[in-house]
């Protein structure tokens, strides 16, 4: 069976951000503004998404 994925794009700065938030941002991949990564769809993902979501464009793939 697939995993199910969802496509992360950062749309904000993390310049100034809480030091845990600019982690979460890491964390999931994310290195730069407009920046996409596909993440597996897991509890700890989730978690790191709805963290910054602020910050964040997700889509599920």
């Amino acid at each position: 069976m697939a995993e199910k994925k969802l496509k992360v794009t950062l749309v904000k700065s993390v310049n100034g951000r809480l030091k845990n938030h600019k982690a979460c941002v890491r964390g999931l991949g994310l290195r730069r503004m407009h920046h996409t990564v596909e993440v597996i769809d897991t509890p700890e993902n989730r978690g790191m998404i709805n963290k910054v979501s602020y910050m964040l464009q997700v889509e599920e793939v």
